[in-house]
């Protein structure tokens, strides 16, 4: 199999299980307190990946790793903490897990603004547009109709704003380094740091390690498909494809959380929050479309 239909398999993959992150994990914080949440999702998700990087990963790749890739692996977990902490929070507070899809289809927006700045990548006319359409649908989402600042947006869209700008740091420090540190031990790398986060919160807020059953079921699903499928998923599809185009394939996971929203939950976008959201899906493709283009002309 070519490389390419390798990159696609793998985005696909993650595209699927990233959707039911979405639906599963609501369905979790509908019943728990975030860090008993953690505990298990994050729980659970280490064991998977431990599994698998028993089964793929020379263990003399991690034993001779140096000090340098250590820093990096802190770096990227202590990111991933950060940035999963904000976006289970949105998650938690924004009714409608459609609705914080397509707000967190702004994180593409930062991972070119973040290129542009570290990478020194160049930048066009195409993704001016599709930053500008993306910027002004996740408005359109997020507006309340208030003219106060306090109440202009929905609550919980500072969360998955700030989610997505560390996100994109994230992205960008694995993309440098995914050649040099495997996929599967950056996924149990990001999986550990979030585990040890989630039991010093639980030891904080003293929350009980006993859950219900329904809650506890959901958790096992959503954990082999979120801190496992997904980012085993994603990191392989940025070693086969460029990370534009594992955006554009990236841009439907939005459509396929709605649909999981109406059958799960039945529960559908406002009509004015679907066209903000389509905007965002044509913004992030326009993006994505921009950096392949530019990529043509250098060739």
């Amino acid at each position: 199999m070519k490389n390419s239909s390798k990159g696609y398999l793998w985005s696909f993959a993650s595209i699927i299980a990233v959707s039911n992150v979405y639906i599963f994990s609501k369905a979790v914080l509908n019943e728990v307190h975030i860090a008993q949440f953690g505990l298990y999702w994050f729980g659970l998700g280490l064991i998977w990946n431990l599994i698998f990087v028993i089964k793929t990963c020379k263990w003399s790749t991690i034993a001779n790793l140096h000090r340098g890739q250590y820093s990096i692996l802190a770096i990227v977990g202590i990111l991933e903490v950060t940035a999963t902490t904000f976006f289970f929070t949105a998650i938690h507070t924004i009714e409608n897990p459609s609705v914080t899809s397509f707000l967190g289809n702004m994180s593409p927006i930062f991972v070119t603004i973040l290129g542009i700045t570290i990478l020194k990548e160049r930048f066009n006319y195409i993704e001016a547009i599709g930053i500008l359409l993306t910027l002004t649908g996740a408005f359109i989402i997020s507006y309340k109709g208030s003219a106060s600042l306090s109440g202009m947006f929905i609550n919980g869209t500072g969360y998955i704003v700030m989610s997505s700008l560390i996100f994109s740091f994230s992205t960008i420090i694995a993309k440098i380094n995914i050649k040099k540190i495997p996929p599967a031990l950056l996924s149990m790398n990001r999986a550990f740091f979030l585990l040890l986060f989630s039991f010093s919160m639980m030891l904080v807020f003293q929350k009980s390690f006993i859950i219900p059953s329904g809650a506890m079921v959901n958790i096992f699903i959503g954990s082999l498909l979120g801190p496992f499928l997904t980012v085993i998923a994603g990191y392989n599809a940025l070693k086969y494809i460029e990370a534009s185009r594992n955006s554009i394939l990236g841009s439907s996971k939005s459509l396929f959380v709605v649909l999981g929203a109406y059958l799960y939950f039945q529960m559908l976008p406002k009509q004015h929050q679907l066209y903000g959201g389509i905007l965002t899906v044509i913004g992030i493709l326009l993006i994505s479309f921009g950096k392949m283009i530019l990529r043509e002309k250098k060739n």
